[in-house]
């Protein structure tokens, strides 16, 4: 079967017995077949990590999900994505929830005991670490939360090249900005 041969879906299928195994309390057999999905694929799906249906891993590379990590259904990721846990020990939830329905871009880093909410779009590169509420878009370094205005997205969006830019945006405001301060400053200087 020609989708076998997909980095993506090997990665689940492997990660999909590993947790089967996780779950029984076989310490051994899970990390065996994660580490031999690591070695085949690239992707590193921690066995305790609970992942939905139709979770989709596009160009595989880099992935990255951490042990206590829950990913909801219909949720696609992009290469060099993660979703990883920041301090806590173990036994501790350490690593983000993710709704139903959403997009993480390539090398998007969604870090800590956070949640991601339903129809959330993730821009690549960004770094997540706080809460995003459902039907939104966040992008950047922080991650900045941009609305959606209640517009659904479809069930698999892949225009996430078109992501607003805030940081453009606000260097564009500072910008403007400076020349109207110009303009008065210029005004001051030739008066008498």
């Amino acid at each position: 079967m020609e989708v076998l041969d997909y980095p993506g879906i090997q990665a689940m299928l492997l990660h999909r017995i590993a947790h089967f195994f996780w779950n029984l309390k076989f310490p051994y057999i899970p990390r065996y077949l994660n580490l031999m999905s690591r070695q085949l694929t690239g992707i590193d799906i921690h066995p305790g990590a609970e992942i939905g249906k139709e979770f989709f891993i596009d160009h595989g590379a880099g992935v990255v999900i951490g042990e206590t990590a829950k990913v909801g259904d219909n949720v696609t990721m992009y290469q060099n994505a993660t979703l990883g846990g920041t301090g806590g020990s173990r036994g501790e939830k350490r690593h983000p929830t993710v709704g139903n329905d959403v997009v993480i871009g390539a090398g998007a880093k969604v870090l800590g005991p956070i949640s991601v909410g339903d129809r959330v779009k993730v821009g690549a590169n960004s770094v997540v670490t706080k809460d995003v509420p459902p039907d939104s878009t966040v992008v950047g370094v922080p991650g900045i939360v941009i609305a959606r205005e209640g517009r659904r997205l479809p069930k698999i969006d892949l225009a996430h090249g078109e992501l607003p830019d805030p940081l453009m945006d606000m260097i564009r405001l500072l910008e403007q900005r400076i020349a109207e301060l110009e303009t008065k400053l210029d005004a001051k200087k030739k008066q008498p």
